[in-house]
């Protein structure tokens, strides 16, 4: 099956009325967006390996925003997921002085509408929540959702709303890393799909290994996935950055929606606002 490729078509006209933003706080990239009702305005992202003031964070958002035709005094409220804790007293400072208001924060407490059935439903992290809330109420149950992001998490999440089981695994840039930082002689390479896994070169046959391997991967866990929950139609979704190129090789992934993570903000909004 080929999977769908879901991008949310950005939209910068429209009504001046207030907008929500939303904050996905990764261990790499911090990635905004802006919604006016369930409509994304626009995108944006930052680097999160850098240490900023609130101030910092403030001035830079609403410049960003400012520079793609959005006035901050639109935003009217801000929610933020995140598995970061050292930025968030910086990050939540800036966005309560430059955007005055009180931001959402997910975590304990919060409505979600799924049941959180693991073990220890407080270690879950923010991310893995809210892609699992915005898959589904976008697709439905039962479904398993992949995130490929500094790490690759497979969570499942029944028909009745409940996350039950959950895989995690390297990224495939902290397997990248590992290959040419633990090893002499291996060089840096951009992580891509290579033309054939018959490689001729030392970069080209790098490329091979972690592309195809990681298909690999993806496809096994996904098969033991759907064999020990004996679901039957299970979806299967996929978000991040690097999941574009491993769902346009397999068929295991019927879903990729680049913007999930932010749908799930939105959704998780709705069911919190004041």
């Amino acid at each position: 099956m080929t999977p769908v490729n879901r991008e949310n078509t950005l939209n910068f006209s429209g009504s001046e009325d207030g907008m929500i933003l939303v904050v996905d706080a990764g261990n790499t990239n911090i990635t905004l967006g802006v919604f006016e009702g369930k409509k994304l305005r626009g995108t944006y992202r930052m680097t999160t390996k850098v240490s900023r003031t609130s101030d910092e964070y403030g001035i830079f958002i609403t410049e960003l925003l400012e520079k793609n035709g959005l006035e901050p005094k639109q935003i009217e409220d801000v929610i933020i997921s995140s598995v970061v804790p050292n930025i968030m007293h910086s990050f939540t400072s800036g966005i309560k002085k430059y955007f005055h208001v009180q931001p959402i924060i997910v975590g304990a407490g919060i409505k979600t509408g799924i049941n959180i059935a693991v073990a220890n439903p407080k270690s879950m992290g923010a991310d893995r929540i809210v892609d699992a809330v915005a898959a589904y109420e976008l697709y439905g149950g039962p479904v398993i959702v992949i995130d490929f992001g500094t790490a690759t998490t497979h969570d499942v999440i029944t028909a009745d709303g409940s996350l039950t089981a959950s895989v995690i695994s390297p990224g495939i840039r902290i397997s990248a890393n590992a290959l040419w930082k633990d090893t002499a002689m291996l060089p840096e390479i951009e992580i891509k799909r290579p033309e054939t896994i018959l490689a001729k070169n030392t970069v080209a046959s790098m490329q091979a290994g972690l592309f195809f391997g990681y298909v690999g991967q993806t496809e096994y866990i996904v098969k033991k996935l759907k064999a020990e929950t004996a679901m039957e139609n299970i979806k299967v979704v996929a978000t991040g950055g690097l999941g574009k190129i491993i769902s346009d090789e397999t068929d295991v992934i019927d879903i990729y929606d680049s913007n999930l993570t932010l749908e799930g903000l939105r959704i998780i909004y709705e069911y919190n606002k004041r």
